[in-house]
């Protein structure tokens, strides 16, 4: 059960919702035995997964750029793109980051980032991420025994 709510905390908080899974990890960690690696892959993949909704949900949004309501311009639309060619598509490794990582896994969507190339990436980290989550938790020392 703890892992099911691992991964749920982790797809979520790659959402555009608000959740932490990293605390939810630590949490694990102090109270109970926990497979160290087992808790990496359920969270990274949950964060992934989260990030794949995002993807698809910017291939979606362009279809409703010229509604009233959608809440980008053009111009910023624009902008976005500019930024995102500036920096490029390695750019989604930091798709992990607080604020700014969330949009960033939409925007890949928007600007039809190749899905493998996108996966990938943000897999890389993602995982690099809740890596070093779990061993600052445990000690750098124990978690590579």
């Amino acid at each position: 059960m703890l892992y099911l709510t691992l991964f749920i905390s982790a797809f979520i908080s790659a959402t555009l919702l608000p959740s932490s899974s990293e605390v939810i990890m630590v949490g694990m960690i102090t109270q109970d035995k926990v497979n160290l690696w087992l808790m990496w892959c359920v969270a990274t993949l949950g964060n992934v997964l989260g990030s794949c909704v995002n993807y698809w949900l910017g291939t979606q949004v362009l279809r409703f750029k010229d509604k009233k309501w959608f809440p980008v311009s053009q111009k910023g639309l624009d902008s976005a793109q500019k930024q995102f060619n500036k920096y490029g598509v390695y750019s989604l490794l930091f798709a992990w980051l607080p604020v700014v990582g969330d949009p960033l896994t939409v925007i890949g969507g928007i600007f039809k980032v190749r899905f493998s190339t996108f996966l990938l990436l943000v897999t890389l980290g993602k995982g690099a991420r809740y890596l070093a989550v779990i061993a600052l938790a445990v000690g750098f020392e124990s978690f590579f025994k």
